[in-house]
């Protein structure tokens, strides 16, 4: 695992885009196409919208983008919906790529998890963005996660840390209307990509931060696990790295 403390979210965004537009690039320089999971949240924002600059000049129609989780029972309409986030601040500025949602509203939950299995179980991953929770929690997998689920994608009962801090980034008005479960993909589902990129930008993630960088592996602290994949670069700005010791 590497870690890079940019000058601060503007430049962190820059550097974590740019990276991905190469390693999306290689891909396809490579097999002909790349398929790509990307995070949703605050932390991704400014992140999304440099990666999309038509000036990278991204073949996106030959790129195939997942979704990392979604609320159970949120239609794609929903302010708060992560489906919602990325067609409009991903796919809509990406001609022709190929979108693969959850859908967490589906009427049967099984078949829509056996759906994104047997996709994931045909698919080479080449690039996981990923974000930190307040929690340390990683996509929705909560403490303490699953280090070894053999699932792509799993229901979750979420963390009331996860849920107020859906309410402080404002994606919802209060504490009742979050909901309190999730579908999210597994950890070692992530870690099968061949490059993860950690974009955890923001002073209440520095505590989560250090124990994702600095402590042990621990299910306690889900984002631990990023320590243990090769290719993995966790991008921080001086305010979330202000508790490490290299910061």
């Amino acid at each position: 695992m590497q870690v890079i403390i940019a000058d601060d979210k503007t430049d962190l965004d820059a550097r974590a885009a740019e990276l991905g537009v190469q390693l999306i690039k290689k891909a396809i320089s490579e097999h002909g196409h790349a398929n790509i999971i990307l995070a949703t949240g605050t932390s991704q924002i400014g992140m999304l919208e440099d990666l999309v600059k038509p000036e990278h000049d991204v073949p996106w129609d030959k790129v195939t983008a997942f979704h990392l989780d979604e609320f159970v029972g949120i239609a794609d309409d929903h302010p708060a919906s992560f489906r919602k986030y990325l067609l409009e601040r991903f796919v809509a500025h990406a001609p022709g790529v190929e979108f693969v949602p959850v859908e967490a509203d589906a009427e049967d939950m099984v078949a829509e998890l056996t759906r994104l299995t047997d996709r994931l179980d045909q698919t080479r991953l080449d690039l996981c963005y990923c974000g930190i929770g307040e929690n340390c929690h990683l996509a929705f997998n909560e403490p303490p996660a699953n280090f070894e689920s053999g699932s792509a994608f799993i229901g979750v009962q979420l963390d009331d840390v996860s849920r107020v801090q859906q309410v402080k980034e404002g994606w919802f008005s209060d504490l009742d209307a979050v909901p309190r479960t999730a579908i999210t993909m597994t950890i070692p589902q992530m870690m099968k990509a061949e490059q993860i990129i950690c974009v955890a930008p923001d002073e209440r993630k520095a505590e989560a931060v250090k124990h994702a960088i600095s402590g042990p592996v621990d299910p306690m602290y889900p984002a631990s696990i990023l320590q243990t994949h090769q290719n993995a670069v966790v991008y921080l700005d001086p305010q979330s790295a202000g508790l490490l010791e290299t910061a």
